[in-house]
């Protein structure tokens, strides 16, 4: 796959992924007026608790990744991935630290 595959392919799928949450759930969550409600919504089920936790964790997974990529690496700007992964959304997040790290490895 060459690289400008690569990074066509995780726009599309990181914008794909923030203009779906912005169809699907902002309009929810900007009704709603008790913002700890929009959390704790996601664990109305164990279906939906189990997502809700599976994607709490890979935030958790990247927020790793990118702090020990910016110390051995020296990639910067990441902490732009961990809030786009707060909101829309971890699928976002990741894409958008993907595009950052190959930017960069190839710039050096």
């Amino acid at each position: 796959m060459s690289i400008t595959l690569y990074r066509t392919l995780l726009w599309l799928l990181a914008l794909g992924f923030a203009a779906a949450f912005c169809i699907i759930a902002l309009p929810a969550a900007l009704q709603e007026t008790n913002p700890l409600r929009f959390v704790t919504d996601a664990y109305v089920n164990p279906y939906a608790a189990g997502y809700a936790t599976d994607t709490l964790t890979c935030w958790a997974v990247l927020a790793v990744w990118v702090c020990y990529e910016a110390k051995t690496t020296n990639i910067r700007h990441g902490w732009v991935a961990l809030l786009l992964g707060v909101v829309p959304g971890v699928a976002t997040g990741f894409a958008a630290y993907l595009l950052i790290r190959s930017k960069q490895q190839v710039a050096s």
